[in-house]
């Protein structure tokens, strides 16, 4: 089973930045993409950006030459570095990951998520 703890939400004026991070704990084999998505008020959950354990990286076209999404696999963790934020930008935003648990099955998992609030 894992745990994911997420950081680095909160309120930013429009143009400023932020960097969330997401770190995974708990007994797995291993985790082979990790991403973030978020949900505004009165809409779907939607795509921002995953990663997979090799590197491969896909980005939402609202974000894409915004933000940077990374991940240190010995951390386990994954960031998403977020610049010239936008009003629209505003939403939880809930980490995401799909790994081999310990029995080898695959599963996958929720952050609790972080708010992310733009002010324009």
């Amino acid at each position: 089973q894992v745990q994911l703890m997420e950081s680095g939400g909160g309120s930013v004026q429009a143009g400023g930045s932020l960097r969330l991070s997401c770190a995974a704990s708990g007994t797995f084999f291993t985790i082979n993409v990790m991403g973030w998505y978020r949900q505004a008020p009165g809409k779907q959950r939607e795509l921002v950006a995953t990663i997979t354990s090799r590197g491969n990286r896909n980005y939402a076209d609202s974000v894409k030459g915004r933000s940077t999404i990374s991940r240190d696999n010995a951390k386990n963790t994954v960031y998403l570095q977020m610049n010239s934020l936008k009003a629209e930008d505003s939403a939880i935003y809930y980490c995401h990951v799909d790994y081999l648990n310990s029995d080898w099955r695959p599963r996958d998992y929720w952050g609790p998520g972080t708010q992310v609030t733009v002010s324009s």
